[in-house]
C-alpha cells in the first residue's frame, strides 16, 4: 500500500544558515575581483529589489516596521538583540551576529566586507524614506553591532539661506 504525504513549504520552518556562508564567499569573490564598490553595489541592488515592500512600509508606517522585521529575523536565526524604539530613532544592539557566529563555528570563511550586509543593506532600506541608517559599531570577529535608524534631518532650501538656485 502506497502512502502519500502532502506538505507545503509554509508548514516548514525556513532557515537559511548555510546561505550566509555562500553569500560570504560571493562577497569575497566580488571584493577580490571587482573591488569594494562592486560589493556595495551588489548588496544595494539586492536590497532595492528584495526589500521593496519593506521600504514602502517604512515610508508609510515608520520605524516600527523595521523593529518588527529585525525582531522576526533575529528570532528566526537565534540572534540576541536589544531594541530601543522611539518616534525618532530605532537602536538595535546585537550581542553577536548569528550569521557570523554560525560561519565561524562551521568553518566558513567570513568575507572581509561581510559587515556590508548590514551597513549597505540598512542604508539602502532607508533610501527615499524619511530615515537614515548608521552602523555605529561593528566587531568583525563576532558581528556584534550597534545599528541606528533615525529620522533624516530636514533639507534646507538654498534660497532660504540666501544662496542662489
Amino acid at each position: 500500500m502506497k502512502q502519500v504525504m502532502n506538505r507545503h513549504a509554509s508548514e516548514s520552518v525556513y532557515f537559511h544558515r548555510d546561505f550566509h556562508g555562500a553569500l560570504s564567499c560571493g562577497i569575497e569573490y566580488l571584493h577580490e575581483h571587482y573591488g569594494e564598490n562592486a560589493v556595495r553595489e551588489f548588496l544595494r541592488e539586492f536590497a532595492l529589489t528584495f526589500y521593496a515592500p519593506l521600504r514602502q512600509a517604512l515610508r508609510e508606517k515608520g520605524l516600527v516596521v523595521l523593529k518588527d522585521h529585525f525582531e522576526a529575523i533575529y528570532r528566526l536565526e537565534g540572534g540576541e538583540a536589544q531594541f530601543d524604539l522611539s518616534e525618532e530613532e530605532l537602536l538595535i544592539r546585537m550581542a553577536a551576529c548569528p550569521a557570523v557566529r554560525y560561519m565561524r563555528a562551521n568553518g566558513y570563511p567570513v568575507a572581509r566586507l561581510f559587515c556590508e550586509t548590514t551597513r549597505t543593506v540598512n542604508e539602502t532600506l532607508c533610501e527615499d524614506t524619511p530615515y537614515v541608517a548608521e552602523l555605529v559599531q561593528y566587531d568583525p570577529q563576532t558581528g556584534r553591532s550597534v545599528q541606528r535608524f533615525s529620522r533624516r534631518p530636514p533639507v534646507e532650501c538654498a534660497s532660504a539661506q540666501g544662496g542662489e538656485l
